[in-house]
């Protein structure tokens, strides 16, 4: 497995990734792009000491952007929706 600080990058603070938490038990988060379900849930249990039940991973694609008379596109990233055993929480979105 790799490191589990390389695998989690950020958590995503979005109204949609907000309106998870409150109706649910799940938390969403940056991740590596190459990193799989498996390692995901791995460094999720390992980093938060908490029970992992289910992870659902997406990949956003790159936009385009223009600034003047240049253009470029933006990196793709991925997103995992981590869904926790009941009652465990992070402490990361409980005030969100």
């Amino acid at each position: 497995m790799k490191d589990i600080y390389s695998v989690i990058k950020s958590p995503v603070i979005t109204e949609k990734s907000t309106a998870a938490v409150a109706d649910g038990n799940k938390v969403v988060f940056w991740v590596e792009l190459a990193a799989n379900k498996k390692e995901v849930k791995e460094a999720i249990e390992k980093a938060f000491n908490v029970k992992v039940i289910g992870v659902n991973t997406q990949r956003v694609p790159g936009k385009l952007k223009k600034m003047g008379k240049y253009a470029g596109i933006t990196s793709t990233r991925k997103k995992a929706y981590v869904t926790l055993k009941e009652g465990d929480k992070i402490e990361l979105f409980a005030g969100v």
